[in-house]
């Protein structure tokens, strides 16, 4: 059976050669705060709610779940959060980011600096689990068009509990840290966070405030993803294909022999 996107308007459709084709949608999204613009990003439309909280929560900008929604002006491709911010910003009071990276146009190097408590020891998963996770992502709108990443957040006996597609890697993860928000289960100890993609700096962050122990990519992790995933004492894992899966950092939570 075919699976449908969550949101329709995650797909266009063009042509090419005098074939309609099914592409992913890409179109900015300004998060406000309180009224005041503060980020605009290039996103997948959907769940836009659940970005600009998983965002904000990666930033440090607020502590747990808001009210979120459309601004009372009702202005297109904007999301408007209850305030107050959590910390204060500096001159610079506002992000912009692309589809492809979630730490361009920051500013300073501390503004890319991790604030998380310390990620909890537990759970141990089985090995086998760990690299079948990709297979378990339900991705209808990738299936569709070959053009969006996927995040999934998993229990430790490999069931999905929550996943959101993007264009934007990031993206995808801040969906589902903003929905993991809204349903009070963050931090995210005794969980897994599995990305389509490959594991870069950004996702490591986003991961660790978020308090997951354990993320597994279906790509590589670069060098400053794996040094970030040891300080912060996550398990950190990569080319997870088939039955195999390289373990980079924390291997003592990974087992042998499927649970």
């Amino acid at each position: 059976m075919k699976l449908e996107p969550d949101d329709p308007r995650m797909l266009a459709t063009v042509e090419h050669d005098g074939v309609a084709d099914q592409v992913a949608v890409e179109e900015p999204l300004e998060i406000r705060v309180a009224g005041e613009p503060l980020a605009v990003t290039m996103r997948t439309p959907g769940a836009d709610e659940e970005l600009a909280l998983g965002f904000l929560f990666g930033e440090g900008l607020i502590d747990g779940p808001r009210d979120a929604g459309p601004p009372a002006d009702l202005a297109a491709n904007t999301v408007e959060v209850a305030g107050p911010l959590a910390r204060e910003l500096g001159a610079e009071r506002r992000f912009y980011t692309t589809s492809s990276c979630g730490v361009c146009g920051k500013g300073a190097l501390e503004e890319v600096a991790v604030h998380s408590e310390p990620l909890p020891d537990g759970p141990q998963v089985a090995r086998e689990v760990l690299a079948a996770l990709p297979d378990r992502l339900r991705q209808p709108a990738f299936e569709q068009t070959g053009g969006l990443h996927a995040t999934g957040l998993f229990d430790a006996a490999g069931e999905l509990v929550i996943v959101r597609e993007d264009v934007g890697r990031h993206n995808a993860m801040d969906k589902v840290v903003g929905r993991a928000l809204l349903d009070g289960l963050v931090p995210l100890a005794g969980h897994v966070l599995c990305v389509s993609g490959r594991l870069a700096f950004e996702l490591v962050q986003k991961a660790a405030v978020a308090g997951a122990p354990i993320l597994v990519g279906v790509g590589a992790p670069t060098s400053l993803a794996v040094e970030l995933a040891s300080d912060r004492g996550m398990t950190l894992c990569g080319f997870a294909r088939g039955e195999k899966v390289n373990v980079y950092s924390r291997a003592e939570r990974v087992t042998e022999g499927e649970q």
